[in-house]
C-alpha cells in the first residue's frame, strides 16, 4: 500500500508521518464526529466511499461505516487491506487498514480493520504544486477509460504529492469529472516514473486561445516507489526553480 514507507528513507516523508496512537486517535475521532466522507481504496483498484464510525487504539480496531448495498464492497473485503483517504480542513489524511472484516447488524454495515500504526498528513495539492522545468516534457500515459482501445499520452502541467494537472487537447474525446483512470504511468523526467491511478476532480479552461482543457486529478493508490520518487522530484524541482530565480 502506498502509505507504507521505510523509516527515514531520506525523501522527506517522515515530515508527514504521525505514529503516536493518541494523535492518530484524535484525527480519526474528528473524522467520526464530523461524519467526514473518506475514500477506501483497495490494491485491485476498487474504491468506495465510507465514514469513520469508531477508532479504538486500545483494542487495535477501526470501523468504517459503509452502505450495505455498495456493489464494490465484496471486492474491497477480498483484498483484506485498503488505503483510506480523507480531508480535514486543508489537510489530506491517508492511512492503511489491514485485516478487513465485514460486520452486519440490524441497521448498520461496517468494515472493521486493524487500528493504523501510522497516518500521513499532506497539505492540499496547491501547497506543494510545482510546474515541470521547461527543458522536460513530462507525460501521463494510460488508456482512455471510456475507449479502452485508445492509448493517451497527456502532458503534465503541474504535479504535487497529492495530484496533478494534465492537458487534454480538444481533438481527444472528453473525460467526465469523477472518472477513475487506472494503470497510469507518469514519466516526469529520465529518472522519475510513477505508477498510480488518477481520479478526475475537475475540468477547466486554460485560456481563450488554448487548444485544450486542464484536467485536475488526484492520485489513487500510487506505488510505494512512486510516492518516494514523486516527493524527491518535487523537492528537486523546487530547488532548481529557486536557484534560477536567484541567478
Amino acid at each position: 500500500m502506498a502509505a507504507r514507507q521505510t523509516e527515514s528513507d531520506g525523501t522527506g516523508l517522515d515530515d508527514f508521518r504521525v505514529s503516536a496512537p493518541a494523535e492518530i486517535s484524535a484525527v480519526l475521532k474528528r473524522f467520526a464526529e464530523h461524519n467526514v466522507h473518506v475514500s477506501v481504496n483497495a490494491p485491485n483498484g476498487t474504491s468506495i466511499t465510507a465514514t469513520v464510525w469508531q477508532a479504538d487504539a486500545k483494542r487495535g480496531l477501526v470501523s468504517l461505516s459503509v452502505l450495505p448495498n455498495e456493489p464494490q464492497l465484496d471486492a474491497i473485503v477480498e483484498c483484506d487491506e485498503a488505503m483510506v483517504i480523507g480531508y480535514l480542513d486543508n489537510i489530506k489524511i491517508q492511512f492503511d487498514v489491514d485485516d478487513l472484516v465485514l460486520v452486519h447488524s440490524a441497521k448498520d454495515c461496517a468494515l472493521n480493520g486493524t487500528f493504523p500504526k501510522e497516518i500521513y498528513r499532506f497539505q492540499r495539492r496547491n501547497g506543494f504544486r510545482v510546474q515541470p522545468m521547461q527543458r522536460t516534457t513530462p507525460v501521463a500515459k494510460f488508456r482512455h477509460p471510456m475507449i479502452p482501445d485508445m492509448q493517451l499520452s497527456l502532458r503534465v502541467l503541474d504535479v504535487s504529492i497529492g495530484g496533478c494537472a494534465l492537458f487534454l487537447p480538444h481533438d481527444v474525446p472528453a473525460l467526465d469529472p469523477g472518472v477513475l483512470m487506472n494503470g497510469v504511468s507518469m514519466e516526469l523526467d529520465a529518472d522519475t516514473r510513477v505508477s498510480t491511478g488518477l481520479r478526475l476532480q475537475h475540468v477547466t479552461s486554460i485560456n481563450p486561445d488554448a487548444t485544450g482543457v486542464r484536467l485536475g486529478c488526484e492520485f489513487v493508490s500510487p506505488s510505494n516507489d512512486g510516492l518516494r520518487a514523486l516527493q524527491l522530484y518535487i523537492d528537486q524541482t523546487q530547488k532548481r526553480r529557486r536557484q534560477l530565480a536567484m541567478g
